[in-house]
């Protein structure tokens, strides 16, 4: 399963930098404002509780994530869409980008660009796709027997812990992601994140230094994209190769 390898790693810090740059506040008021549609309440919407608790961890200012959850109500505002674009980077590594756009004959030509000028290539739509499956996802502080018997308890899919970073990623259905995070946190364990994502049903590694590190550069290109919400892939880095 993903969200252990040295891509997901690599991808985390980089999340750390946009922070710091103000890229990532646009990502998440996004995120922030498709979760509201379902309804404004964090409190009666569990995808948009995890939302802005995932916007707080990131310190996003109070005033940006009112601000987000009101756009969802804001007919005078352009409205987002949710499109998912597929495609193949280097070495046939399998590659969705999640965007939310206002705008999609901008985004598209920036999506395109940033595989082409990177040794990839977009796809066409459910040409990729199969190579995933959707799961809920939450990364627990701590590692060890007790914690993964509690997920277990609590209805995890599956359970691996990261001992490099000191966390436990926990897979779910789609469905039960709300309930095992509060399960969890109930338990007094401390959740760093938790969402839905896609998961690879096999992983490519890659042992080649260059393709590692075209593939890591068009990766990071991608996730530039201020439309781009996440991104999901299939590859991870052999141990030894440095990028």
């Amino acid at each position: 399963m993903s969200g252990h390898s040295k891509w997901a790693t690599i991808k985390r810090q980089k999340g750390a930098n946009d922070a710091k740059r103000g890229a990532l506040f646009t990502k998440l008021g996004n995120q922030i404002a498709i979760a509201a549609r379902a309804g404004t309440d964090p409190a009666t919407n569990s995808s948009l509780a995890m939302a802005v608790e995932k916007a707080k961890a990131a310190n996003m200012p109070t005033a940006n994530i009112e601000r987000s959850i009101a756009r969802s109500a804001d007919k005078s505002a352009a409205q987002l869409e949710e499109i998912m674009y597929e495609g193949y980077g280097p070495g046939g590594v399998a590659i969705l980008v999640e965007v939310a756009t206002d705008n999609k004959n901008r985004t598209y030509p920036e999506v395109r660009t940033a595989f082409s000028k990177n040794g990839g290539s977009m796809a066409e739509p459910n040409s990729v796709a199969f190579q995933f499956s959707r799961k809920g996802m939450i990364r627990a502080k701590g590692t060890g027997d007790d914690l993964q018997l509690q997920a277990i308890e609590a209805g995890a899919e599956d359970v691996i812990p990261e001992l490099e970073t000191g966390e436990t990623v926990v897979y779910t259905v789609p469905n039960e992601l709300a309930k095992v995070r509060e399960a969890l946190k109930s338990a007094g364990l401390e959740v760093v994140e938790a969402e839905l994502t896609y998961v690879p049903n096999n992983t490519l590694e890659i042992s080649d230094r260059e393709i590692a590190r075209k593939t890591v550069n068009l990766m990071d290109a991608l996730e530039d994209l201020d439309d781009v919400v996440s991104t999901h892939t299939n590859f991870d880095i052999a141990d030894g190769v440095e990028v």
